[in-house]
């Protein structure tokens, strides 16, 4: 299958928009999908290997989204006696009031709003995570930022998407046929599985970013993972 990315017809959900019932009910539904098929964990597990107890851990979330990896992953570190700190960047305003709701029980967690193809503090985290984002950029956009992830992390860069595949697309339009039957949903959904990069695509654009020595994986369902240590 050919990747189908056209860059003047984006998601629903990056449209500038402000908060409405129908933005809310499309992040809620992308928590339940991230949940009960695999985005949670695929962020989580490679996680639990590297989070200890005997130092405090600063973690960048980028294209946050809702918040529901941060949220997840700030409730695991508490249930373990993990220190952390976790910024969460995301470039959509309504999105982030809707992320800063979902997580008012977590102070360690912090919002910015930001382009993260260009986002550039003055300072670098222990991990940087970036999950479910990649698809909804350009080839040489979604190469800008694996290099400024790289380049943020000091100790490990995790991130996570869609792999592209005849199987999850079928499995996709079923799913948003019977079940997730919201309009932004199941126009994203669909768009984003054919936009998504495929097993092969996806660790060339690690490569093309300068990223050597690196782990790549599928993580159920239909997702993938590529992950730099250092």
């Amino acid at each position: 299958m050919k990747r189908q990315f056209d860059p003047q017809t984006p998601e629903w959900m990056d449209l500038p928009q402000p908060v409405s019932a129908e933005l809310e009910d499309d992040l809620a539904n992308l928590r339940t999908l991230n949940r009960w098929f695999g985005g949670v964990t695929a962020v989580l597990n490679p996680l639990m290997s590297i989070l200890t107890t005997d130092r405090e851990w600063s973690i960048l979330d980028l294209a946050t989204g809702s918040a529901d990896i941060p949220k997840s992953v700030a409730g695991w570190c508490q249930r373990k006696n993990v220190s952390i700190t976790i910024d969460a960047v995301d470039f959509q305003a309504s999105t982030l009031e809707v992320a800063r709701a979902v997580c008012r029980d977590h102070g360690n967690i912090r919002f910015h709003q930001a382009d993260i193809r260009t986002y550039a503090p003055e300072r670098t985290w222990d991990v940087v995570v970036c999950s479910l984002a990649l698809h909804h950029f350009s080839e040489s956009d979604a190469v800008q930022i694996l290099r400024r992830a790289n380049a943020l992390a000091t100790r490990c860069v995790i991130v996570t998407d869609l792999r592209r595949c005849l199987i999850g697309t079928m499995g996709v339009d079923l799913l948003t046929a019977v079940w997730m039957r919201a309009p932004m949903t199941r126009n994203d959904a669909r768009a984003s599985v054919r936009r998504a990069f495929s097993f092969a695509e996806f660790p060339a654009l690690a490569r093309a970013a300068g990223w050597v020595d690196f782990e790549h994986r599928r993580v159920p369902t239909f997702r993938q993972t590529v992950m730099l240590r250092k």
